[in-house]
């Protein structure tokens, strides 16, 4: 009698937990929706139906038609954008590893003292004059490193590497340095692919950053060339127009898109590309970050 009360509880509490996490979807779902939908609505349909649309009554593409004409800076965006998450994914991971490695070495001499530095940039920033003073002093200004080099290194992420990095069994390196292994080698050849849903996960931090960024490049870069997409939709969003896409629409006044259906074109096109990432990390995702946070 009481297996069969038990049973019935955890039946109640599966239809629950199914049907709380399958509202919550849909309630993540349905913005995303909303925008889709406007993107591909005629300004007349716009006009009698009003703004909230979730099914159009005819598909309109000419907002997309426009992002994706010839002569469109949004091509020279996605470059620039996609050159800075491999790059900077890349050397973030790089550096991150190294640093992190280095500091989950107990016998590093220092070592408490270097993690409380490392934790103190965390609480405290120099301010964005001062940083772009150094950046200006470095050159760096109105260059592409400059949305690579500051944010080299996040101090979370390497912790949580570190982390990791510590729970590693202490005779896998004895083994490897007995072996004649320099430190570099073990990091390589035994660290890295012991570590993959760590770096998995860590590079998804970076990556997903790196194409949401935008701050950066409106302080430190003037020319718009250089402009990562995100700036762009920045801009498209607040003017609501398509002149930042310095491109000239061969349509008439009837087939224009509308301010909100180029809005939200735009948001779709710069949205999708890391959306479509997320399935493929995801079986990392959850197990990364857990295991490089169960040990300080």
């Amino acid at each position: 009698m009481n297996r069969a009360k038990g049973l019935t509880g955890e039946t109640v509490f599966q239809v629950a937990n199914y049907t709380l996490l399958t509202v919550l979807a849909l309630l993540f779902i349905l913005p995303f929706l909303v925008v889709l939908s406007t993107s591909m609505v005629s300004e007349a349909e716009l006009i009698r139906r009003g703004s909230f649309i979730l099914v159009p009554q005819k598909f309109d593409f000419t907002a997309y038609e426009v992002l994706l004409s010839q002569g469109s800076i949004l091509y020279n965006a996605y470059g620039v954008t996609i050159a800075r998450v491999v790059i900077g994914t890349t050397l973030n991971l790089i550096f991150t590893a190294m640093i992190a490695y280095g500091l989950s070495r107990k016998q590093l001499p220092g070592r408490n003292m270097l993690i409380t530095f490392v934790f103190i940039t965390m609480l405290f920033h120099g301010g964005l004059i001062p940083s772009y003073l150094l950046m200006k002093y470095l050159h760096l200004t109105n260059s592409f490193w400059v949305m690579i080099i500051p944010g080299l290194i996040s101090a979370w992420n390497m912790l949580i590497m570190k982390n990791f990095f510590s729970q590693l069994p202490e005779g896998l390196e004895e083994a490897a340095t007995i072996d004649g292994a320099s430190p570099i080698k073990i990091l390589t050849h035994i660290v890295v692919p012991l570590s993959l849903p760590t770096f998995a996960t860590i590079g998804l931090f970076y990556a997903v950053g790196h194409w949401n960024a935008w701050f950066d490049a409106v302080i430190y870069i003037s020319d718009a060339n250089k402009f990562p997409v995100q700036v762009l939709l920045r801009k498209i969003v607040l003017t609501m127009t398509s002149q930042d896409l310095n491109v000239d629409i061969m349509v008439d006044l009837a087939t224009k898109p509308t301010p909100q259906s180029l809005k939200g074109a735009m948001i779709i096109v710069t949205t999708l590309p890391i959306v479509c990432v997320y399935p493929f990390l995801q079986k990392h995702f959850v197990k990364g970050v857990l295991t490089g946070s169960l040990k300080g």
